[in-house]
């Protein structure tokens, strides 16, 4: 199986294994008690949230809470952010970001709450004026990507920021890294955000762990309620093995990154070369220039993207359509929609994403696997 849906969630770093190995058995306590062993997890847990807030530029451990997720960090964010302190405030978000991002904004106007949606254009770019111009004295927090999670489009948030600031410097400013880090240089510096949402699988961690990065100033209510557990901003026993893989993972990431984009990078560029001169009429979607150098977003007129992931999956390519929440139930996707496509051509669309295990020959060799399929549906 050539694996190219690294989007979805990517092979696991064996640094990742290492790290999370010693917490299955012999370091096993609830970081919670006052024991030994559970000292000794605390203890590794707290060394993890130093080394994350290194990692991201964040200027005190304790601006790191532990989640289970992207999902969960970003609910946080936003439907923290909107009803912090007791009050019902507003949300502006655009209408290309993650489902966890537009959904927690829905769920915070079902509350009362006022929600602003921008738009994007047809690469799926964001404007900054646009999101100053949506911003009001009732706003709590604005939402913008670092990189889209389907076509990879890597979206100005540090202008987003200071546009936003320049008229209303209150409002807090939320960017949903998640599908960037791998690649990206994401740290509190070079996005200006206040709020920063990370999710381990998507960089070579363990499913089900995240964090989000919040100033210790910052008021969130909690959207999971319990022990008190991450500062009283998330409840639930830490998920101590999945956190320090998680770190693990990040510091893998960092280390690899230069070498990531040039050997990724070639990767997709060799794909998207020889698919085109082997495709008639195939199309990239997505800026050229201003996204991810893992993804390749295509559209094949005339040819249905269902039919194509099941023809693809029996040639042994692991590709997707549709974010990866909707994997197995294909449907338009909104983000495509927001960038003005229209049924048709959102169903002709096929999202390849290479990871940090794929090299230029997998690039070259995935594109001879796609044509013979186009030209057997032809």
């Amino acid at each position: 199986m050539l694996y190219l849906d690294h989007a979805a969630t990517t092979v696991m770093r064996p640094e990742t294994r290492d790290a999370m190995a010693p917490f299955f058995d012999g370091t096993f306590g609830n970081p919670s008690g006052i024991h030994a062993v559970s000292r000794a997890a605390k203890n590794a847990m707290e060394a993890a949230r130093e080394r994350a807030a290194d990692l991201l530029g964040a200027a005190h451990p304790l601006e790191i809470v532990f989640t289970g997720g992207g999902t969960e960090a970003n609910n946080l964010a936003i439907v923290g952010s909107a009803l912090a302190s007791g009050r019902r405030r507003g949300v502006v978000v655009n209408a290309a970001e993650h489902d966890a991002v537009i959904q927690s904004a829905e769920f915070v106007r079902s509350l009362g709450c006022e929600v602003s949606i921008v738009g994007v254009d047809g690469t799926g770019l964001v404007t900054p004026d646009d999101y100053a111009a949506a911003v009001t004295p009732d706003t709590a927090v604005v939402s913008v990507m670092v990189a889209n999670n389907e076509v990879g489009t890597l979206q100005p948030v540090s202008d987003v920021a200071s546009a936003v600031r320049a008229v209303r410097p209150e409002v807090a400013v939320h960017t949903d890294a998640v599908q960037a880090f791998l690649s990206e240089d994401v740290t509190v510096a070079v996005t200006g955000a206040d709020l920063i949402t990370l999710s381990a699988h998507k960089f070579g961690g363990p499913k089900g762990v995240g964090l989000l990065r919040t100033p210790r100033d910052m008021k969130l209510e909690s959207v999971i309620h319990g022990g008190g557990q991450e500062l009283g901003m998330r409840s639930g026993t830490q998920n101590v093995a999945g956190i320090v893989g998680m770190v693990a993972a990040m510091d893998a990431s960092v280390a690899d990154r230069e070498a990531f984009r040039l050997r990724v990078g070639g990767a997709r560029d060799a794909f998207e070369a020889a698919l085109r001169s082997l495709v008639p009429g195939v199309e990239v979607n997505g800026p050229p220039h201003r996204r991810l150098v893992q993804h390749s977003h295509v559209r094949i007129p005339h040819l249905d993207s269902e039919t194509m992931l099941i023809r693809l999956d029996q040639a042994d390519i692991a590709a997707a359509a549709g974010s990866a929440c909707h994997s197995g139930a294909v449907e338009v996707s909104h983000v495509l929609a927001a960038m003005g496509f229209d049924e048709r051509q959102a169903a002709e669309s096929v999202r390849f994403t290479f990871g940090w295990v794929n090299d230029i020959a997998d690039g070259a060799d995935a594109a001879r696997r796609v044509a013979a399929v186009v030209e057997a549906l032809r």
